[in-house]
């Protein structure tokens, strides 16, 4: 029944995509048509993808590229019918975190002999290794999100005794000044509080607390029961016992609106969390700090966070690759001035790998309307490491055994489990050598 209906979904998607991806569109003459599926964002960040494919288009004669926004829960689906179909797009939007197993499995092409040189100066060192697989460029940044960034209320440090201008930079003193801020209806910090969320919101901690991942660099061994990780566990463990974080999560870790409702006198959450604040929550924008998350040594230029976001890639059965190729570094690699209207749509709350574009930005008026905008670049991003690679379930793993030590149980235990069970993924999935996490 299950497979039948799944069949019936895939012929669906399939015809869908088909209708939607022509080769060639009635109205572009002799001009090659270049198609893009752009995942759904916000309305504001589908108009700047309107508005960028437009000024390509009005660009030259040569080419018309043909958008199309694609929910992100219809984007597996219809993808994968329109590969089966032959009509996958010839460009599209895709994290970070998935660029080096597409080029694995050559679902996407290098971008090396198709993008000129010059086009990748300036680019985010760290950020181009997110995009490398053995030694060629298979995706071109467009926007980096740092992963976690510690937003607190200046105006309840004030009352709480604590110097607003001077916030938590060790996990001990995270713990300290989260027990002053709590009351009867405040949290005095909140962050994730499921094995999910954990999984994957804590990667730049994980790098903190032991200097690496859970799994060794070339995913032939587990990592999970390094010692190094036990200050991590164990202040997740203080900070619920202690009921310094809510018994249940406030909201999913990417949702800032309760910090924005006041229940909460510190949070942990992306960059994104500005764009909320700023749009929803004005009235308390004048009371919010940002600050990079402690670190567990007090070392300030350590990772915290990752660098997650989105690239463009090109289809690895694309036969258009050039003019594909011609398009992405108008948009991504030319003029400063275009990306710079796509952060403003978005308050500046995201952030330019490509130098060009960050030093515009900087000099923007606009830019000061987000004003935690400069230290998250400078303190945070400077200092991120990019998101791991490797299957979600050793992400997942991980989460898990965090997640047990806040329910209070044995924190060397809880480590040793989740080295076994990603000692029992990277065997049944063979991901011995596969591995290119630095």
């Amino acid at each position: 029944m299950k497979r039948r209906a799944l069949l019936s979904g895939l012929a669906g998607a399939a015809a869908l995509a088909a209708a939607g991806c022509g080769s060639k569109d009635s109205g572009s003459g002799d001009k090659a048509e270049v198609t893009i599926w752009q995942q759904k964002f916000t309305d504001q960040e589908d108009a700047w993808y309107k508005k960028a494919v437009a000024a390509y288009n009005a660009s030259q004669n040569k080419v018309k590229v043909v958008h199309q926004i694609v929910p992100a829960d219809a984007w597996d689906q219809k993808m994968k019918a329109a590969q089966a179909a032959g009509k996958a797009p010839d460009v599209f939007t895709l994290n970070y975190n998935k660029v080096q197993g597409f080029a694995r499995t050559s679902q996407i092409q290098a971008l090396d002999g198709v993008i000129a040189a010059d086009k990748w100066s300036g680019l985010q060192e760290s950020v181009v290794g997110s995009i490398t697989y053995k030694g060629k460029k298979y995706g071109y940044p467009m926007l980096v999100e740092p992963s976690a960034v510690l937003y607190y209320r200046k105006d309840l440090f004030a009352k709480a005794g604590l110097d607003p201008e001077k916030p938590p930079t060790s996990w001990a003193e995270l713990v300290d000044f989260g027990k002053k801020l709590t009351t009867k209806d405040v949290s005095g910090f909140s962050t994730a509080g499921n094995q999910i969320d954990m999984g994957w919101s804590t990667w730049g901690l994980q790098w903190n607390a032991a200097g690496h991942l859970p799994i060794s660099d070339d995913w032939s061994q587990p990592r999970a029961n390094d010692p190094a990780y036990k200050p991590l566990l164990q202040a997740y463990q203080d900070l619920y016992k202690q009921g310094i974080m809510p018994k249940q999560p406030l909201a999913p870790y990417a949702d800032a609106t309760p910090f924005g409702q006041g229940k909460a006198a510190m949070m942990a959450c992306g960059s994104w969390a500005a764009s909320v604040l700023l749009s929803d929550f004005p009235k308390v924008v004048g009371n919010v700090a940002a600050a990079p998350m402690p670190s567990f040594d007090g070392d300030v230029t350590k990772p915290t966070a990752t660098l997650g976001g989105w690239t463009w890639v090109i289809d690895g059965k694309s036969t258009k690759a050039q003019a594909a190729a011609e398009f992405i570094a108008y948009v991504l690699a030319g003029d400063p001035a275009l990306l710079v209207d796509y952060f403003k749509t978005t308050k500046f709350s995201k952030y330019s790998p490509r130098t060009a574009v960050a030093d515009t930005i900087s000099s923007d008026p606009a830019a000061k309307e987000n004003p935690w905008a400069q230290t998250i670049q400078d303190k945070v991003v400077k200092y991120a490491k990019p998101e791991p690679t490797y299957d979600w379930s050793i992400s997942l793993a991980f989460g898990k055994a965090i997640e047990k030590a806040l329910q209070g149980k044995d924190i060397d235990t809880a480590l040793k489990e989740a080295d076994a069970e990603i000692k029992d993924i990277i065997a049944k999935n063979n991901l011995a050598g596969q591995g290119t996490t630095s």
